[in-house]
C-alpha cells in the first residue's frame, strides 16, 4: 500500500487535506513585500480567533518545541522559580527546559495515566508563593492524558502575580482554550496537530505583559525573542525569513477551521474520541489513562499481555495502511497511541478500529 493511501493516525503529524497541500505550491514571494504582509496579516487575524485573544500572536518557523522554548527563555532568568506539573514525557521535558534556562523547578508529579490534582497544585503554590511562572502541559501526548483544570491553574498563577504558560500543542482546536478569558500569558500550539497543517510551525499567543517584560529584560535568544516577533507581526512581517510554503498551508488550514466553525470542530473531536474509546474497549482493550483525565485528541491504549509493539504497529501499517504511534519512556512497548486530531471523522475512526481488531485477532491466532 502506497504512502499516499495511508491513514496517518499518529498523535501528530496528522492527515492534511489536498487543498492545504496544494496551497504549498504557490510561488515564492518577497517576505518583506505587500503580498506576504497580506498573507501573514490574515493568518494573524485567524490565529487570534483560534486562541480567542485580542492580544499578540506570532508564528515561528519551528516545531512546537521551539514555541515552548520561546515561552521559557523569554520569561525565566537564572534563579527564577517555576511550578511545573510533571506527568509524562513532554511535561518532563518542559521542566528540564526551565532548568536549562537557569530556573529552579518545583515539580508537581503524578503517576503515569493521571495528572496532578488541583489540590496538589494549590499546595505547591502555598508552599512556593513567590514563583515566577506556572508552566502547564494541557495535553500529555505520551500518556493520553489531559489536565482538566487549566482555567483554575491559570487563575492561581495570576493571583500570585506569576505568568501562566500553557503548552496546548496537541490540544488547541480539539479543545476550546479561551486565552484571554482564562488569563493565559503564553499559549503554544503546533501546526501539525488539531489545525491539520503540515509540521514545521509553532503558533503562540503572547500577552501584552509578556511582550513588555521581554522588552525590558531581553532574553538570551534572538530567533525566539517574543517581543521582537510580536513587534514584526504587528506590521505583518517576521524578523527572520519565514517558511513561505508552510505559511501558505497554515493559512488554508485555518480557513478550513473557520469554515467548519471552531465550536463544531471541537465538538467533532469530542465525538470521535468517544467512538475510539468505545471501540477499543469493546475489543477488551484498556485505555492507559484514567477515565476522568482521558484526552480527546490522543487515545493511548494498553496492549494485551505479550503483544509485540513493533510487530503490531508494523502490521497495521503494512497490511492495513493505518499508522499509529508507540509508547514513550515507561510506556514504551506497553501502549499504542491513536491520534484523534484535525480531519478526524467517522470513516477514519472505523478504518482504524477495523485494522486494530483484525490485527489483534491475527496475533491471537498465532
Amino acid at each position: 500500500m502506497s504512502d499516499l493511501q495511508k491513514l496517518i493516525m499518529l498523535p501528530g503529524p496528522t492527515n492534511v487535506s489536498e487543498r492545504v497541500m496544494k496551497a504549498m505550491t504557490q510561488p515564492i514571494i518577497n517576505h518583506r513585500g505587500d503580498g506576504f504582509r497580506n498573507l501573514y496579516g490574515g493568518i494573524i487575524d485567524k490565529t487570534k480567533r483560534l486562541f480567542q485573544t485580542e492580544q499578540n500572536v506570532v508564528v515561528l518557523s519551528s516545531s512546537g518545541t521551539g514555541g515552548v522554548e520561546a515561552a521559557v527563555w523569554n520569561l525565566m532568568r537564572p534563579g527564577d522559580l517555576a511550578i511545573v506539573p510533571v506527568f509524562g514525557e513532554f511535561s518532563s521535558r518542559l521542566a528540564e527546559t526551565v532548568e536549562l534556562a537557569g530556573g529552579t523547578v518545583v515539580r508537581v508529579e503524578a503517576e503515569l495515566g493521571m495528572t496532578p490534582s488541583l489540590e496538589q497544585m494549590e499546595a505547591a503554590v502555598r508552599e512556593h508563593p513567590k514563583f515566577k511562572a506556572l508552566y502547564l502541559v494541557h495535553n500529555e501526548t505520551s500518556t493520553g492524558v489531559a489536565v482538566q483544570y487549566v482555567q483554575e491553574a491559570c487563575r492561581m498563577a495570576k493571583e500570585h502575580g506569576a505568568f501562566a504558560v500553557v503548552d496546548a500543542i496537541s490540544s488547541l482546536g480539539g479543545y476550546s482554550i479561551p486565552v484571554d478569558k482564562w488569563g493565559i500569558d503564553v499559549c503554544v500550539t503546533g501546526s501539525q496537530k488539531c489545525i491539520a497543517a503540515p509540521p514545521g510551525l509553532a503558533l503562540l499567543s503572547v500577552s501584552n505583559d509578556v511582550v513588555k517584560y521581554a522588552k525590558e529584560f531581553q532574553p538570551k535568544t534572538r530567533y525566539f525573542d517574543l517581543s521582537r516577533n510580536a513587534e514584526y507581526a504587528a506590521k505583518g512581517e517576521t524578523p527572520f525569513t519565514p517558511s513561505l510554503p508552510l505559511f501558505y498551508a497554515l493559512n488554508e488550514a485555518l480557513n478550513e477551521v473557520f469554515e467548519e466553525g471552531l465550536e463544531n470542530r471541537v465538538a467533532r473531536h469530542g465525538r470521535m474520541s468517544e467512538s475510539l474509546y468505545s471501540g477499543v474497549q469493546s475489543m477488551g482493550l484498556k485505555p492507559a489513562a484514567a477515565k476522568e483525565v482521558r484526552s480527546r485528541t490522543v487515545v493511548a491504549v494498553s496492549y494485551p499481555s505479550g503483544t509485540d509493539d513493533l510487530l503490531f504497529r508494523r502490521t497495521l501499517d503494512k497490511e492495513h495502511g493505518v499508522v499509529v504511534g508507540g509508547g514513550f519512556g515507561p510506556f514504551s512497548g506497553k501502549v499504542f497511541r491513536i491520534g484523534c486530531m484535525g480531519l478526524i471523522n467517522e470513516r477514519f475512526v472505523q478504518r482504524t478500529l477495523d485494522a486494530v481488531s483484525v490485527t489483534l485477532e491475527k496475533f491471537a491466532a498465532t
